[in-house]
């Protein structure tokens, strides 16, 4: 028996403008962090594909990153959906502030995680719970201004939302092109 179930909820999105997301990643110290915000804020990718990414997934000479796998529990795993399978546009200056991260992080090897945990010497991503708790609530508080009440969830997804918003709203781009960046299943 197959039942469907939907969940109502009060939650709202906290939506962050440009300059307030520049805001975020100029307060941010370590440039591991400067370059996870950027990368999520600039590609809308879900926290789990960006900390899966390998230095490989970079086709620097397409200015894309290929999507093949989202972190989860622990391990690699399959996207979140068939059409999360693909590549999203690295915007040239995202390239140039990966590039940099490249050159300075102690793990620059094709095989080696883009946003590896330091703490763990590079063998596993940067958990995302705990850069969002003591790193990125703190500087969207402290250097947006940006009133996130105990308990709000508030995370690197709302740079997904927030991309996606401006492209519809502010942007104006046609929401079909929105749904093929966000990598949305068609159903």
């Amino acid at each position: 028996m197959n039942v469907e179930t939907r969940q109502t909820t009060n939650y709202k999105a906290i939506m962050l403008t440009p300059e307030q997301t520049l805001k975020i990643v100029r307060a941010l110290m370590h440039p591991l962090h400067r370059a996870l915000v950027l990368t999520c804020a600039a590609t809308a990718l879900r926290a789990s594909e960006a900390i899966a990414l390998r230095w490989s997934d970079l086709l620097w000479h397409k200015g894309e990153i290929r999507i093949s796998k989202r972190w989860a529990l622990g391990a690699d795993g399959k996207p979140k959906t068939e059409a999360s399978n693909g590549s999203v546009p690295m915007h040239p200056a995202l390239a140039q502030e990966l590039g940099k991260w490249r050159a300075e992080s102690p793990y620059g090897k094709d095989t080696d995680f883009v946003f590896p945990s330091l703490r763990k010497g590079g063998k596993v991503p940067i958990d995302k719970v705990v850069f969002v708790r003591n790193y990125l609530r703190p500087a969207a508080k402290a250097a947006a201004g940006i009133e996130i009440a105990d308990g709000h969830r508030f995370g690197l997804h709302n740079l997904r939302h927030s991309l996606s918003n401006w492209l519809v709203n502010k942007d104006k781009t046609n929401p079909k092109t929105v749904q093929g960046l966000l990598r949305h299943s068609k159903d």
